[in-house]
Formats: structure tokens, sequence, C-alpha cells
């Protein structure tokens, strides 16, 4: 892999949050690093650290002091949406990959890249990591399974999304997203579902790849506190897109007028 720090631009841009990951961090980037190595990807990894309060912040920057092809970012929030964003729009690689510390396949990366190159007929801009469908396997509770399905069932019939899941491993051409990014007004839990929802109704080609939920450790977000404040967000991204929807047909009503 070159040395991406001596200049150039990396091909693949990884995105990191990480909110009290000191046991989970450094296993990860490590790993991580040494796969794509392996697979002589030009990558780097970029570790947003949010609010913790253990070491995470620490291991990040000595693991950027010690690895050429890893950054480390700090925001004073636990903000999961905040650390996705900051991470995309300080991204140097063409392809963004958005993993967990917990959460990650080099499987999926090394097809998300496949599927968003610009030399594949019918490309993608978006590829998603979907736990749900043919092909895929989700190893967690049930009661997490349950939680899923309501809420991708939620957002198609609120918002008529086309695609079964929002949340997880994805993957993205950064120059398609970055307008798009800027029209986000989620935080938190819910960036990344406003981030494909408001991509998906732009039109932008989004692919679909199964795969396997391993995450490293069980959620630490109790799942009914989580659900009600994903219903509250959906609620209010549900008024704030009525609200745009509705400036828009005005403004083309009066050019039409014109």
């Amino acid at each position: 892999m070159h040395d991406d720090r001596a200049g150039g631009s990396p091909t693949v841009s990884i995105v990191m949050p990480a909110h009290n990951e000191e046991a989970l961090l450094e296993g990860s980037v490590r790993q991580l690093s040494s796969g794509l190595l392996e697979r002589d990807v030009s990558f780097e990894i970029i570790v947003v650290e949010n609010g913790s309060v253990d070491a995470t912040a620490d291991i990040a920057h000595r693991l950027a002091s010690a690895m050429p092809s890893v950054r480390a970012d700090t925001l004073a929030d636990a903000d999961y949406g905040s650390a996705i964003r900051q991470g995309i729009l300080c991204a140097r690689g063409e392809l963004v990959v958005l993993f967990d510390v917990d959460y990650f396949d080099l499987v999926f990366l090394m097809s998300a890249i496949d599927e968003l190159s610009l030399s594949r007929p019918g490309r993608s801009d978006i590829v998603l990591g979907v736990k749900r469908g043919p092909g895929s396997r989700d190893g967690r509770s049930v009661l997490r399974r349950f939680g899923t399905a309501v809420f991708s069932t939620l957002l198609r019939r609120a918002f008529g999304l086309r695609v079964v899941d929002t949340h997880g491993m994805k993957a993205m051409r950064r120059s398609v997203v970055l307008p798009i990014l800027e029209e986000c007004t989620s935080r938190k839990d819910l960036f990344d579902t406003e981030l494909v929802l408001r991509a998906d109704r732009r039109g932008v080609p989004i692919a679909q790849i199964p795969v396997a939920v391993r995450e490293l450790r069980p959620s630490r977000s109790p799942i009914a506190r989580r659900a009600v404040r994903s219903i509250v967000g959906l609620v209010r991204l549900r008024i704030t897109l009525w609200r745009q929807d509705g400036q828009a047909d005005t403004i083309e009503a009066v050019s039409t007028a014109r």
C-alpha cells in the first residue's frame, strides 16, 4: 500500500465512529489494516472518537502516530451521526466505507469496491450491507431482529424507501453523497438512515449486498430507548421532508407560471 501521508489520495477511506471502544478499537483497526494490505488496496482508516470517557481517544491517536494509514479525529459529544459526517467530510478517498468498531467485514468491502467501480456496467453509487433477505445471516437476538424488521417497514410505508436496510455497513462514492450530506438534519442513530433516504429519493443507484452480522459484542443501547428515539426522529424527519417537498412544489409552480 502507498504511504498516503507522503502524498497522493487513497482509493478507499474507511470511517469508523468510536465511542468508549477501548477494548476493541486497536484490534479492529489492526485487523482491517492487515487485511487490506494483503489485498493490495490503497486505503486510509479514519477513527472518529466521539464523547468517550475511557481511553478510546488515546488509543486512536496512538494508532494514528504509529500507522501511516490511520487518521484520528475527536468530537466532544457522543454522537454517532456527527462522527459519520465528520469522517466523510475529511475523507480523502473517492470511495468511503462506513464500518463500526464492532461490526465490519472485508468481504463486503471488496464486493462494494467492485460495485462502485467506474468501469462496471450499471454501477451503483451507494452499496448497503443488508441484514435481511436471501443470502443474509443475522445472528443477533430475536428482539433486535424484530426491531430491524419494524423499522424497515416504517421506512417503506412512511417514506417509500425502496431498499431493505439503512443501518450498518455501507459504501459510497464521496462526490455523490457530499451534496446530500449537507441536507441531512438528523444526528445520532438516524443520520445514516436519512442519508440513504435522501439518496433514494434522488434516484441515486443503490446496490444491496447480503451480509452476515458478526458484532463483536452485544449492543450497548437498550432497544426500548432506541426505539422511542428512532420513532421521534422519524416523525421529525417526515415533517421536514413534507415541508421541503411543499417548498419545492411552490417554487416549481411559480417558475411554471412565469
